[in-house]
């Protein structure tokens, strides 16, 4: 193989393809964890706001986090089988396309390769090169962006999300907790601005954002959430 086919098969939309797929995963587990946070601790803290025994705000709390996370698993969960679904699709369309005209492939390939400004006569060679190696794998990296052999594991996604909701929606609930009662809404309060300070500050490197405005943006969401539930849970608390 010559060095162009290799670098192209390294720097191609192949390659681009699996650093993407390894941010969206790391900004999914981020965001994972911020919705635990925000979602577990609205529920205690409403639970909290209507002066229910601690027993009760145990059992509100543990069974918040067990629905939630067990929703973001299944929800990651279908999600990811049909993204990898119409993947194995494009896959299927495409090896059939080849298997039907070869030719079809090399021209195909050679019009991708000129693109990236390499001349017509190399790139006609190195998409025969690349054909007689691994057609479908070529064409998959280079005109589908599709890496065949890391195609995304929904079984993998499911369990990442259910992890992440779980760590971020422990915090909260470990704060309300362990904490006099007196003072555990504003304890976890604090918590939970920290936490999201953090998830909101990470967020934004991994998309390269402005953090200040990041971590403004989902620290006004969790307070603004958790002082909605806890105003109604007081309210409920006092018609009861």
């Amino acid at each position: 193989m010559t060095d162009v086919a290799r670098h192209l098969e390294l720097q191609g939309p192949g390659r681009s393809e699996r650093i993407a797929t390894r941010g969206n995963w790391l900004r999914a587990g981020v965001m994972g964890a911020n919705d635990g946070i925000v979602s577990t601790a609205s529920m205690v803290v409403g639970v909290a706001g209507a002066a229910v025994s601690n027993e009760a705000l145990m059992i509100a709390g543990v069974a918040a986090l067990a629905a939630g996370a067990l929703s973001m698993a299944v929800g990651e969960f279908v999600s990811v089988s049909s993204q990898r679904d119409s993947e194995r699709a494009e896959l299927d369309r495409e090896h059939a396309r080849l298997r039907r005209d070869p030719e079809y492939g090399v021209t195909r390939l050679t019009t991708l390769i000129e693109a990236e400004g390499i001349d017509a006569e190399l790139a006609r060679q190195v998409a025969t090169q690349l054909s007689a190696r691994d057609p479908l794998g070529a064409h998959a990296r280079l005109e589908l962006g599709i890496d065949p052999d890391a195609l995304s594991n929904p079984w993998h996604a499911g369990f990442a999300s259910m992890l992440a909701f779980i760590v971020g929606g422990a915090i909260p609930l470990a704060a309300i907790l362990a904490t006099p009662r007196h003072i555990a809404v504003p304890v976890t309060a604090v918590a939970v601005i920290v936490a999201l300070a953090c998830t909101g500050s990470v967020s934004a490197r991994i998309g390269r954002a402005p953090r200040l405005r990041a971590v403004a943006r989902t620290v006004g969401g969790g307070v603004l959430a958790m002082a909605i539930t806890y105003g109604i849970g007081a309210l409920l608390g006092t018609q009861v």
